[in-house]
């Protein structure tokens, strides 16, 4: 871990005093690779920042040589989850020292969907909300993909083992989920990992965890694919596995529709 932070700390070397370094104020682990050339800008969304992007009071606000001003309120931001807050600080901060105007940059949020496979919302099908975060290929991605909502989660899990120790899931499946439903070669070693801490369904694969969920679920429910696995067990890719979870929503949202018309 320290030769990868080094490593990302070398972006800094080659900045001159007429740079810009934006890093995280709230993580403790880079703040020591805050250069000396380049003007260091910060984020965060626990607290005020000398300079930068900050979140206070509900409100996204920019901070530069003394003057602050509101970009926009924490409920426009349309992605789910701490970290993607982040990701919208890290960016107020890059975008305006780059000359973006506030309205534009307010704007660009607005209406920013979010990335294919990441926390990727698909579909909402009679009131529960369905989203596919394939790109959760280890266990840190899965805890954050739970940190992003509030509860009532039922979540996919499984694939292809990376060695990984799935008991950290524990703490927060008890607290958000209400069922997992186990796919993949890992199933049976995160089911002893994460025993007693959440329901739990050996689903095997995607097609039978999706109809399981779809039958569980309740309005205000969220089905959450965020598997803390690779994918090469049974999908190409995560991204193979991701559009297969699309295509199993849609059209169980279809199939639904199409029953509904036929009773008329």
């Amino acid at each position: 871990m320290e030769a990868y932070a080094a490593a990302k700390a070398r972006l800094f070397e080659k900045q001159t005093a007429d740079d810009f370094a934006i890093l995280n104020a709230d993580d403790p682990a880079s703040t020591p690779y805050a250069p000396t050339k380049p003007k260091v800008f910060w984020f965060s969304r626990k607290q005020r920042v000398a300079q930068g992007a900050f979140l206070l009071g509900g409100e996204i606000i920019f901070r530069h040589r003394g003057e602050e001003e509101i970009i926009l309120q924490q409920s426009e931001i349309p992605l789910p989850g701490a970290h993607n807050l982040e990701n919208v600080l890290a960016a107020v901060a890059a975008t305006r020292l780059a000359g973006a105007p506030p309205n534009g940059i307010a704007k660009a949020i607005r209406s920013f969907s979010g990335v294919e496979h990441r926390l990727e919302f698909v579909a909402e099908h009679n009131g529960v909300r369905y989203y596919n975060d394939s790109k959760a290929t280890n266990v840190d991605a899965t805890l954050k993909a739970l940190g992003a909502f509030p509860g009532r989660i039922l979540i996919i899990l499984g694939g292809k083992d990376k060695g990984s120790d799935y008991t950290v899931l524990q703490t927060p499946l008890r607290e958000k989920a209400i069922l997992a439903l186990l796919i993949g070669a890992a199933a049976q070693k995160i089911e002893s990992q994460i025993a007693g801490s959440v329901a739990i369904e050996r689903a095997g694969t995607i097609q039978r965890a999706v109809e399981v969920a779809s039958r569980a679920a309740q309005p205000g429910d969220i089905v959450l694919l965020a598997p803390a696995c690779a994918s090469f067990d049974q999908f190409e890719n995560y991204e193979h596995r991701g559009r297969v979870f699309k295509e199993l929503v849609h059209e169980l949202a279809n199939h639904t529709a199409h029953s509904a018309s036929g009773k008329r």
